[in-house]
């Protein structure tokens, strides 16, 4: 007897084959994730590792993202899709067979720093003064190279690069004729009230000696051209030596001030707004005579604001160690360095100001 199977018998093979399938699938990945919760039993949270993962991620795909939804009780649907995702990402990998090519190794990062620094430090140094330059420092690079790593770090040819010269360079060149001038502010109680005094202040940026060149309450065009004269007087002149004057652009510092230093050689340099940084070695001063004494007391008239301001001055340049000059003291005295001797405690503006140092026997 001959069995014939009907159409709608094989559709129904098919779908109990498929349901079972679907069943077993669902199984298998429900003892994933009970076999992982056992695992990591006994912790407020679970941690998988990287085969957990995987397990779950090859079983979860083939249950689509209704099912996973359905049976996922320890990560969601979208977590094992990603996981899947990863892995498939991973299987077509090949960066580290890359990595093991044979080829014309990289530069290191040293040779890249040092080609950066050579550049910034010598604008008009073209590409084979570089690979010159690099081999006499025992690394052998091409000329190509180099212009690559320049153009990496955003750096210009030589031709555009000597074209612009950086503020820390044309301080590093002119150092020892470079000085600067600021104004500052206190208020002082007189007979009248309380009134704003004008203080300025140059400072030798090298040496970093500090002279107060005003103290008025009317910075007028006159009284700053006396100040001019002052300063570049030939004898005993505190600008006598200095070819260039950092200034901001207050207008305090009239056209005739600066007209008369300019008679002596002396260029005033206008810095952009708002760029304290560009004179900050005067900048720092003025912090610190403003926290260490100014802003600490109150005056009546204007010679308690002449005494206090030359007390710190005293203190500034004889007593005061400096960051900027190796924690040095700009005026040292003789004894200073001694280890013979009784170590005293002075000060000055009734102990705002101390200092220590050794008493002569």
């Amino acid at each position: 007897m001959n069995f014939v199977l009907q159409p709608w018998q094989l559709l129904v093979f098919i779908l109990a084959g498929w349901v079972q399938r679907q069943q077993q699938a669902i199984i298998e990945f429900q003892n994933e994730q009970i076999k992982a919760l056992l695992e990591r039993q006994g912790r407020k949270r679970i941690w998988l590792t990287d085969d957990q993962r995987r397990r779950l991620a090859v079983k979860g795909k083939s249950l689509g993202r209704k099912a996973l939804s359905e049976n996922t009780t320890i990560v969601t649907p979208d977590t094992i899709l990603r996981w899947h995702r990863q892995l498939v990402a991973a299987k077509w990998d090949y960066s580290e067979k890359r990595k093991k090519k044979p080829g014309r190794p990289p530069i290191s990062d040293e040779v890249t720093q040092l080609i950066v620094r050579m550049a910034a430090e010598n604008p008009s140094w073209g590409y084979n003064r570089f690979q010159g330059a690099l081999a006499n420092l025992g690394h052998t690079i091409s000329d190509t190279t180099v212009g690559n790593v320049l153009k990496a770090n955003g750096i210009e040819p030589a031709p555009e690069r000597k074209r612009k010269t950086t503020w820390k360079t044309f301080l590093g060149a002119h150092w020892e004729v470079l000085s600067a001038v600021d104004f500052t502010t206190v208020e002082v109680w007189t007979k009248g009230g309380l009134v704003t005094y004008y203080l300025l202040f140059v400072m030798q940026i090298a040496t970093r000696r500090v002279c107060c060149a005003g103290c008025t309450l009317s910075p007028d065009g006159a009284r700053m051209k006396q100040v001019a004269k002052n300063l570049t007087d030939s004898i005993d002149g505190f600008l006598n030596g200095s070819r260039y004057l950092l200034m901001d652009r207050d207008t305090k510092i009239s056209e005739c001030f600066c007209h008369v230093l300019e008679q002596e050689n002396i260029k005033c340099l206008r810095l952009p707004p708002k760029s304290p940084n560009l004179n900050s070695q005067l900048e720092r001063f003025m912090r610190s005579i403003k926290s260490e004494a100014l802003d600490r007391l109150i005056y009546f008239g204007e010679h308690s604001l002449r005494r206090a301001t030359h007390s710190f001055l005293e203190h500034y340049h004889r007593e005061r160690n400096h960051q900027g000059l190796a924690n040095n003291l700009i005026e040292p005295g003789e004894r200073v360095g001694e280890v013979d001797g009784e170590i005293v405690c002075d000060e000055r503006l009734g102990g705002i100001l101390r200092y220590y140092h050794r008493q002569a026997a």
